[in-house]
């Protein structure tokens, strides 16, 4: 590290926050002395913050240093910059407020921060006797279907329908009809999608990054088909694809259905899948044919890949010819402030196939997703064509004269605000009532949190145990097929947070202090 920074570190920090240097926690040995660290240099920052944040010298709403004074006075680079903040707000310590920077948080619900993957080597179960993964989901989801109606549906990442606009949609849908009377009586005709849907989501995809000309658009129904249909151009039965772990556990059904293997790449709960596992995946698996990511507040942990990350692992994929499918689907979600390009934006060969969803963000009844089949585009609108015809033209309209309006762009403003106000409140409730030891990362956005329990505890057993009482989770192995995850658990912050859920969240605690034979808290 350079000698200016040695010298002066400390002081250096105070500047322009309002702290006096010598009021600092003192600048930690492997910053002082420059040696090799197992730590990044960005984390290693962000516990010198973190130490002020908890010995009160940095105090709730106070504000942080922007990215540009953090370059500046540790002589880092803007990503490193970045990326102390960011660790910072994973560890729930600061907030960023749109147009404004970042703020130091209320520390009632401060949990210890979730931990990066221990090895990051890829798992292949193939020849490991693991039950199949799609059976033990199937199990969750039947015996929740059974049950039925829920007390508190914690295991479900949708919105709640009270957080859309439900008056302007319909209000929209009626104009839509007085205006083409005959909509609902002529079915679709060629082209596949329908021209003004393709333009719109063309310049709706300018504001992010995206050059995708319209004719290169295909309507989906929801963000699911787009995977599926890439994954049957690419691959044939007994092929490998990657996946995050861990992921969604739709994807891993997607793939386990067509008899395909799936690798496991490690990925962090704060930046996402590995470049280096992914790397070594791809020299240690010449016949992986794709790979699948969703760079946006991945789920089910939360994370949000870094552009630097993105540019290597389209790169990556490039140079060995492997299709890169991107998961897009809560883009619309991350609250940070600015631009945050897909990985499709580095995409030069048509490597990349973009998929996106307006399910979650715009109308979840429409079912209505769209997609780029990158270098597959004609093929995999011909194999749709063949699955399921033309897609329905009213849901296509509806979307068209909606997304990219300002109307939408305050509905996705209101819509962040609200779940950010819910993840708060649920992260207060699992400070305040889970086993000591949970470990919890807010994300910078989404519909739900990934919670680190105990070890001694397991979620499948909290499963069954919380079905009882009309409360369901998602337990952490319907995420993955390794085995790590069985004391882990997802939970839903869709909805409001009612005294209802607030109880959800109190028996879920009972329940696990039950497990460990301790006296519950709160």
């Amino acid at each position: 590290m350079d000698s200016r920074l040695l010298a002066d570190a400390t002081s250096a920090i105070g500047v322009g926050i309002g702290v006096e240097a010598e009021h600092l926690p003192e600048v930690p040995a492997d910053l002082r002395q420059g040696g090799e660290h197992s730590l990044h240099l960005y984390q290693r920052w962000a516990n010198h913050y973190a130490q002020a944040i908890h010995a009160g010298v940095l105090q709730a709403q106070e504000r942080m240093p922007s990215v540009r004074e953090i370059r500046e006075r540790h002589e880092v680079s803007h990503t490193t910059a970045l990326q102390i903040l960011r660790e910072l707000e994973s560890r729930g310590l600061i907030e960023a407020r749109a147009r404004i920077g970042y703020f130091v948080r209320s520390q009632a619900h401060a949990m210890p921060a979730a931990r990066e993957p221990i090895e990051l080597v890829p798992f292949d179960a193939r020849g490991k006797g693991l039950e199949s993964i799609g059976d033990r989901i199937s199990d969750y989801l039947n015996k929740a279907r059974l049950v039925g109606t829920f007390k508190a549906d914690l295991g479900s990442a949708m919105p709640a329908p009270e957080l859309f606009d439900a008056s302007f949609l319909n209000r929209q849908a009626v104009a839509l009809l007085k205006e083409q009377p005959n909509l609902l009586v002529h079915g679709p005709s060629a082209p596949f999608t329908h021209p003004e849907f393709q333009a719109a989501m063309a310049r709706y995809a300018l504001t992010f990054g995206l050059k995708i000309p319209p004719m290169q658009v295909a309507a989906t129904l929801g963000n699911s088909e787009a995977v599926n249909l890439m994954l049957d151009t690419v691959t044939q039965p007994g092929d490998m694809v990657a996946i995050e772990s861990p992921t969604f556990y739709g994807i891993v059904q997607a793939v386990e259905a067509r008899g395909l293997r799936s690798l496991e790449i490690p990925s962090s709960p704060h930046t996402g899948m590995s470049p280096e596992a992914l790397e070594l995946a791809l020299r240690t698996y010449p016949e992986l044919k794709a790979v699948i990511v969703v760079p946006h507040l991945q789920m089910p942990q939360g994370a949000t890949m870094p552009d630097s990350h993105k540019e290597r692992i389209v790169a990556m994929c490039s140079r060995r010819g492997v299709a890169l499918i991107e998961d897009d689907i809560y883009r619309e979600f991350v609250e940070e402030p600015g631009v945050h390009r897909p990985c499709k934006a580095w995409d030069t060969d048509g490597t990349v196939v973009y998929c996106a969803s307006l399910s979650k963000s715009f109308a979840p009844g429409l079912r209505l997703g769209w997609m780029n089949g990158g270098r597959w585009h004609d093929k995999v609108q011909m194999l749709k064509f063949t699955r399921s015809r033309n897609m329905p033209l009213w849901p296509q309209l509806l979307g068209a004269r909606t997304v990219g309006t300002p109307f939408y762009m305050r509905h996705l403003a209101r819509l962040r605000d609200r779940l950010h106000r819910q993840r708060e409140q649920a992260a207060q409730a699992v400070a305040r009532y889970f086993p000591i030891g949970s470990r919890l990362s807010l994300p910078r956005g989404g519909l739900s949190i990934w919670i680190e329990l105990p070890e001694s505890i397991s979620t499948a057993r909290l499963y069954d145990e919380a079905l009882a009482l009309g409360i369901r989770v998602a337990p952490g192995d319907m995420f993955s097929n390794t085995g790590s995850y069985g004391h882990f658990l997802r939970l839903s912050c869709g909805m409001p947070f009612t005294e209802a859920i607030n109880d959800a969240y109190r028996v879920l605690g009972q329940l696990m202090h039950a497990q460990m034979g301790l006296p519950p808290r709160g």
